[in-house]
């Protein structure tokens, strides 16, 4: 892809002034930061212009012709692309900014902003014993002492540590009802239903971008719709965001999105549906008619859309092998109900389902295990993990899931490509990685995380956008950058405009291509060549400069 307009026809035939474009300007040393000759696709979906770009401290000051301005800085864009910062809509990244405040794996890929909380999970709020017990477990992992109880406390911990890209999160929903109701399956008196609500809104009064629910993990699968719509009536006082990785994705995902929109009809909030899917080759059929739900919902008047990672593989924990009513209570509980007599016939059962609903055990792979003696599965098959071991698949991942404390991680190979181009190219959903910030060095590259956690921006703009054309660029670039920021109602990001802060990525659209895959995946991608984060060059030439400019993002700041 190369630019076809010259700068001299540019100007003579642009009339883009309204966005903030200014032509012929001339200024000595008004600019930290000059961009010139980039081929400008800025974020609305409008068609890509040339054009230089000024920015002094974290803001953009000008876009237009400055040939005759100077900077302390310039970036010669010729033969690339300049766009705002990537929003990576839907991720999982909240302690790791602690341990490495790089934020590698997102960065590289030109990912500016993480929005995070998402599934269900959030590193809130906590009561005095379970901060403790965080703490300490962290401390273990990860080597690094942090204490906090609510979202202030653990904001604070990320601007005092500081790090490289923008940060924003959600409530988690099984975080929120572990703190008030406690981590079994009940419903909630309607004190505690009270206290939930009262509980979220302090969330939300602290910066929380509104409630993500988790609907397969407890404790968040108890929660029934009537809590979700309660809950979410607080969230709509707020103009907030309802998050949902649904019910169900596979044999009842027409029944969860009606779900999901119930709560968003009842409720009156804004939905965002969460890595929208529908796995199992038995139910890809279904992909059109969720769809056309959405659509019809949308066309209706309710605030709905999506998101979706660009891979055929999902990425979770092995307890999702286990019964729902197993998973109640703590850890050590259900470790002992996975070992007791009680449950063994129902335990079974359930597990060895998910292998035959998936299509066999060669569709799932081992991506994270803690303890060193089960490092060795990572990468491999639970089919070929349980053929080494000389047993059964269903005991292999009984036993692992013993020895794991839970933890164990897995890649399970249940979705469609031809599906996948369907939800990609659709114009609700945009692109979130479901992935969290790695690097492939030191404490966080461990395991062998889903490629989505180093590839997903860049694949939507290499595979599926420039060798597959399910899109133009202009599209492709509004999926990761304005649409999530309109959604999320975050000001001034998302789109390349004057006084908007200066998140920007300067990447080569014939080159830029993911290297991460699901044997190999701690790997940077090409073609990512500058990443400007609030006005700091934090990629160049595709290496971190170690800058550290990203800030903590708050609802309605």
């Amino acid at each position: 892809m190369s630019t076809s307009i010259s700068r001299r026809n540019f100007i003579k035939t642009t009339s883009i002034v309204g966005t903030g474009l200014f032509l012929g300007i001339s200024m000595k040393h008004e600019f930290d930061l000059i961009i010139r000759n980039g081929l400008i696709v800025d974020g609305t979906g409008s068609k890509p212009y040339i054009a230089d770009i000024g920015i002094a401290d974290d803001k953009i000051i000008a876009i237009g012709d400055l040939s005759n301005a100077e900077a302390q800085t310039t970036i010669n864009a010729a033969n690339n692309i300049v766009c705002p910062g990537f929003i990576d809509i839907h991720t999982h990244t909240d302690i790791e900014l602690l341990v490495n405040n790089h934020a590698e794996s997102k960065i590289h890929q030109g990912v500016t902003t993480e929005v995070s909380g998402n599934c269900g999970s959030s590193p809130f709020p906590f009561n005095e014993a379970d901060a403790k017990e965080y703490s300490t477990y962290q401390n273990k992992r990860y080597g690094i002492d942090i204490y906090w109880k609510d979202l202030n406390g653990f904001f604070e911990a990320i601007e005092k540590n500081k790090t490289s890209i923008n940060y924003a999160t959600f409530t988690g929903h099984g975080d929120l009802r572990a703190f008030v109701v406690g981590k079994n399956n009940v419903i909630p008196s309607s004190d505690e239903m009270r206290n939930m609500q009262n509980v979220l809104r302090e969330t939300i009064e602290m910066g929380s971008l509104g409630l993500a629910s988790g609907l397969e993990y407890a404790p968040s699968s108890y929660g029934n719709t009537q809590e979700l719509i309660e809950l979410c009536k607080i969230v709509s006082k707020h103009n907030g965001v309802y998050a949902t990785h649904m019910r169900n994705e596979d044999d009842t995902v027409i029944e969860a999105v009606d779900e999901a929109l119930e709560i968003c009809r009842k409720a009156n909030v804004s939905l965002q549906i969460s890595h929208l899917k529908s796995c199992n080759k038995s139910n890809w059929y279904k992909t059109e008619i969720f769809l056309k739900n959405i659509h019809d919902a949308y066309n209706s008047g309710l605030p709905v859309e999506a998101d979706r990672y660009p891979y055929v593989a999902y990425g979770t924990g092995m307890s999702t092998f286990l019964p729902i009513d197993t998973r109640q209570g703590s850890t050590k509980e259900i470790v002992e109900r996975i070992k007791g007599a009680g449950d063994q016939e129902k335990i079974n059962d359930y597990i060895s389902s998910r292998g035959e609903r998936i299509g066999g055990w060669d569709r799932y792979m081992i991506s994270y295990c803690a303890s060193d003696k089960n490092k060795t599965w990572e990468g491999k098959t639970i089919k070929q993990c349980a053929e080494t071991c000389g047993t059964d698949e269903v005991t292999f991942v009984r036993e692992l899931l013993i020895e794991e404390n839970l933890g164990a991680g897995i890649v399970g190979f249940a979705m469609d490509e031809n599906n996948l181009h369907t939800v990609l190219k659709d114009p609700l959903v945009s692109i979130g990685s479901d992935g969290s910030a790695k690097a492939p060095y030191g404490k966080l590259s461990s395991g062998n995380p889903h490629p989505r956690f180093y590839g997903t921006h860049p694949r939507v703009l290499g595979k599926y956008c420039r060798e597959e054309k399910l899109f133009d660029i202009q599209t492709a670039v509004k999926k990761m950058t304005s649409m999530p920021a309109d959604k999320l109602g975050i000001k001034k990001r998302g789109v390349l405009k004057k006084n908007n802060f200066a998140d920007v990525v300067i990447f080569n659209p014939d080159t830029v291509i993911d290297n991460a895959t699901f044997e190999k995946p701690h790997q940077y991608p090409t073609g990512i060549n500058y990443v400007i984060v609030n006005g700091k060059i934090t990629i160049e030439k595709s290496k971190h400069t170690g800058a550290v400019n990203g800030q903590v993002i708050r609802h309605n700041a």
